[in-house]
């Protein structure tokens, strides 16, 4: 079989690579707990942002790759509504990687055919931040190739929050009543309501914690743990990943 006849043209991964990928079997939906970022820098001697930048470098190569693999969505953990409870210091200059990496890579994503989009309480990010947030998601809208979420000041426990405030107001107000509200319209209240749910959800650094994220939606995903760093977090390991997906389901599906 000619790998290039199911797949995008291959600039990532070698053929010998994807032989053994089943294209009927790509997880169209990847959600990433990006971890280890502040002891990859810890490792190598060097400021916690540090960690930050060369993670936001493997974004970007992960974005590619798993856009090359056939991957339609991926959604990332990229700051918490706990994150707001490191420094000061920290959290003005993740703000300022925000704003520095969406100017930077929206040519390459209008290029790529990669949309933006995020989710969480951006009410509560600095002006700044939203606007060029706001921008790059216009400017990318007509990206048909890739979707790339950002969970910014989110929180599956203050997503949940939200959209059962929002259900109540409606009920209040007459636009609902209690009979209608089943799984589907709560689902369909939540940040994530353009998406099918995450097929795999992936955790570095080792952690087998959840962190409070998409704590709804991962109901049913695969869970895939690894020890890799985010920093140190490659195409290879991305793969091994789905390939560790497909046996999972080729069982379940045996």
């Amino acid at each position: 079989m000619d790998v290039n006849t199911i797949l995008p043209p291959n600039r990532i991964y070698p053929e010998k690579n994807l032989l053994t990928l089943n294209r009927f079997c790509i997880p169209k939906h990847i959600a990433i707990i990006m971890d280890g970022n502040r002891r990859w820098a810890m490792l190598h001697g060097l400021l916690p942002m540090a960690g930050h930048f060369q993670g936001a470098e493997t974004l970007l190569q992960i974005v590619r790759a798993a856009s090359e693999l056939g991957v339609e969505v991926l959604t990332v953990y990229a700051f918490s509504t706990e994150n707001w409870k490191r420094t000061p210091e920290e959290v003005e200059a993740l703000m300022k990687l925000f704003k520095t990496y969406i100017v930077k890579q929206e040519n390459l994503m209008l290029e790529e055919g990669v949309r933006l989009d995020v989710i969480g309480d951006m009410s509560k990010l600095p002006h700044d931040v939203r606007k060029t947030l706001d921008d790059a998601i216009e400017t990318t809208k007509g990206g048909e190739r890739f979707n790339l979420v950002l969970a910014l000041n989110y929180g599956g426990r203050d997503e949940l929050k939200r959209a059962v405030s929002a259900i109540v107001e409606d009920c209040l107000s007459k636009k609902l009543s209690k009979e209608e509200i089943t799984e589907e319209l709560i689902a369909s209240y939540l940040d994530t309501s353009r998406w099918k749910d995450p097929d795999l959800l992936i955790r570095t650094s080792g952690e087998s914690r959840l962190s409070n994220f998409l704590l709804w939606q991962i109901s049913y995903s695969e869970v895939y743990m690894t020890d890799v760093l985010w920093p140190d977090f490659s195409e290879k390991n991305l793969l091994e990943a789905i390939l560790e997906y497909q046996k999972k389901n080729l069982r379940i599906g045996s």
